[in-house]
């Protein structure tokens, strides 16, 4: 600071060299008069020449700054306006207060003067750009061309001092990088993983010569595939290939919904049992080996699904397409022989077993449960069963079996199962694969060892890291699967008539009394549990409704309107005690009408409501549903909806619908 303050004090300065001769010329005038009138004449003539000085040099430095000035706002507007990126003003609401020569070429638009520039540009969002937000990446398309939009944004105070924003925005052509981007992601890496399904069941009983020549028409008809989408395809093993080739015929495949598997299903040699595909499809993952991981997740969604589908796996999102045909029933009993020692090697080791059901438990979640409670039991250990109270449905053979005392602690609710549960626990899940559905899905992760027993189409939220699945979709029930285990769990079991009643009862709901999805092992099953004790006079009976349900459900039946010509849908009525048996109950009945090929039953039950799917076959039930957050088979499908009142989910559900018809899924 002692330095700035002495260079101003040596520094030149007029006004200080004026004012020393005017001390110098005062003593001289007092002496000499002469010589102080010329003394002052001089001082007046420097007094005046610095004057004119300082003023001249302060006109040339105003016609500088003011020159200076010119220049840049000309080179700025010169610049703005030659800039060869369209631009244009625009204040608060989109109106443009300016804009150059390019911007008009880009819009193919002349006198854009007050005009909206959401008018030229339908996808540029104002408002977001008026937020002015860093690091916000903004592009738009405009005929054809991709642009990336960069702004600057000024805030002024108009009128009575109202603050108002005007932008500045500029428009990068970005459509070669796009291109670009593109090409490269449609000349990505696909697998598929290609699988016949239940070709050991195709082929038996057949003639050698119509095996060899069904086996060399199917590899015919996918190696002609693999070469309409220049493909490298290659069979590793019977009935199973890999198929590598571009994303940009995975797209073209998926907008024909994989035509390979019509062409496969039709081929007809005198083959009684038409083959199938499962197709496991992994994009997106960018290494070879994680595509060919998301290739095998898929290929198992696939085939737990009951095949004849595709499955594209595009990293946390599924695309599923076909699966219109029923399940292969699988004749060989040797899976079930290999689960059943599997599980009685778990059960051994455990320290503890519980058994959990699903939510709103059913006749065959619940005969399921009650009969590995006896395959347990067999083995020497004890089990529980995680079922939070009753329903309608099961009310009747519930009570039946809680008329027994051995069973009278056998079922606990979730916060008592959560107090016992413990790492050398072993938790056995009955007649559902997806955690959100279960009882009790807090006591999941903390379960030493988790296993899987269903008969449903497997949904991508399935239960990870299972130490043993049964999963079977071609078996009529839970309750079948749980009675094949048994006759192999352990050696001379016997099984008590009410929990032989218990598993057939599952059966026949599940079958609709034998009608729908039933097959050789189904009887096999039925014949087991007849053999054991069931009553099936006593099982008749424990479906046995009501008055008030029986004409709840003819009122529902009544209340059913025609959609699509051949697709049935009611509501069940309010204030009844029973809705969910009666939805079910009337979604099976209206099946019984002449032209309805599908059934669809809402009621409202704790707030939720409830659809039933019902199908023939020639509708998949369940692709509706879970298009809608729900599952099951193709002919016996529902959701459940929270959120949302009956007329909203009829609403969704007549979406679904036409979604589905408009797909040419029928």
């Amino acid at each position: 600071m002692k330095s700035i303050s002495f260079i101003k004090l040596v520094k030149p300065n007029t006004a200080i060299y004026l004012w020393s001769v005017l001390v110098l010329v005062l003593p001289l005038a007092y002496y000499n008069a002469y010589l102080g009138f010329i003394g002052a004449l001089l001082l007046v003539y420097l007094v005046y020449y610095s004057r004119s000085v300082m003023h001249s040099q302060k006109e040339q430095l105003t016609e500088y700054v003011e020159n200076l000035s010119f220049d840049i706002d000309n080179a700025i507007s010169s610049t703005l306006i030659g800039l060869p990126l369209p631009m244009a003003m625009v204040d608060e609401k989109g109106s443009i207060n300016w804009y150059n020569s390019r911007f008009a070429e880009m819009v193919q638009a002349e006198d854009l003067l007050g005009s909206s520039i959401k008018e030229h540009i339908k996808d540029i969002d104002i408002n977001l750009i008026m937020q002015h937000k860093k690091d916000m990446e903004i592009q738009v398309t405009n005929a054809d061309r991709h642009y990336r939009v960069i702004y600057n944004i000024v805030e002024t105070s108009g009128v009575k001092g109202r603050k108002r924003k005007t932008g500045m925005i500029y428009f990068v052509d970005i459509t070669d990088c796009v291109k670009a981007q593109q090409e490269m992601k449609s000349r990505s890496t696909v697998i598929a993983l290609i699988q016949v399904d239940s070709l050991d069941e195709i082929i038996s009983g057949i003639d050698a010569d119509i095996i060899s020549s069904l086996e060399s028409e199917i590899d015919k008809r996918l190696y002609r595939w693999a070469e309409d989408i220049k493909g490298a395809i290659q069979k590793y093993d019977d009935g199973k290939y890999i198929l590598v080739f571009e994303k940009e015929w995975l797209t073209r495949q998926q907008q024909k919904k994989f035509a390979i598997l019509d062409e496969i299903r039709d081929i007809n040699l005198g083959n009684p049992i038409p083959p199938t595909l499962s197709i496991g499809i992994g994009t997106n993952g960018g290494d070879p080996a994680r595509l060919i991981q998301f290739a095998n997740a898929a290929m198992d969604l696939a085939q737990g699904r009951g095949g004849d589908q595709a499955v594209v796996k595009v990293e946390d999102r599924l695309y599923f397409y076909g699966g219109k045909t029923r399940e292969v029933e699988k004749k060989t009993k040797l899976k079930s022989r290999v689960i059943a020692h599997a599980l009685r090697h778990l059960i051994l080791q455990s320290g503890s077993v519980l058994i959990m059901t699903h939510r709103f438990a059913d006749p065959d979640t619940l005969g399921a449960a009650v009969g590995m409670y006896r395959g347990i039991k067999s083995l020497g250990k004890n089990a529980k069963i995680i079922m939070n109270g009753t329903n309608p449905s099961i009310k009747t053979i519930y009570s039946r079996i809680m008329e027994d005392e051995e069973y009278s602690s056998l079922f606990i609710g979730c916060r008592e199962a959560q107090s016992i549960v413990n790492g050398e626990t072993l938790l056995i899940i009955v007649d559902t694969h997806r955690p959100g559905f279960s009882e009790c899905p807090e006591v999941l992760p903390r379960a030493g060892n988790v296993v899987v027993i269903d008969h449903h189409r497997r949904s991508p939220d399935f239960i990870e890291d299972a130490a043993l699945v049964y999963q079977e979709t071609y078996a009529s029930s839970t309750c079948e699967l749980v009675t094949e285990i048994l006759q192999y769990i352990s050696e001379g079991i016997r099984i008590r008539p009410i929990e032989a009643e218990a598993l057939l009862a599952g059966i026949i709901i599940d079958t609709k009394n034998f009608t729908y999805k039933t097959g050789v092992k189904t009887f096999e099953a039925a014949s087991f549990l007849r053999r054991m004790g069931a009553d099936t006079t006593a099982v008749k009976q424990l479906f046995q409704d009501d008055m008030d349900t029986f004409v709840a459900r003819a009122e529902t039946v009544k209340n059913a309107r025609m959609v699509h010509g051949s697709i049935a849908i009611s509501v069940c009525p309010e204030g009844i005690e029973s809705p969910l048996l009666v939805t079910a109950q009337a979604a099976n009945s209206l099946l019984d009408i002449r032209g309805v090929k599908a059934a669809f039953v809402l009621c409202k039950y704790n707030q939720n409501i409830f659809i039933s799917g019902r199908s023939l076959g020639e509708i998949n039930v369940q692709l509706i549903m879970e298009s809608l957050g729900g599952g099951g088979h193709m002919t016996v499908a529902g959701v459940q909806l929270t959120g949302v009142e009956v007329e909203e989910a009829r609403v969704m559900l007549e979406e679904a619908l036409n979604q589905y018809i408009e797909e040419g899924d029928v």
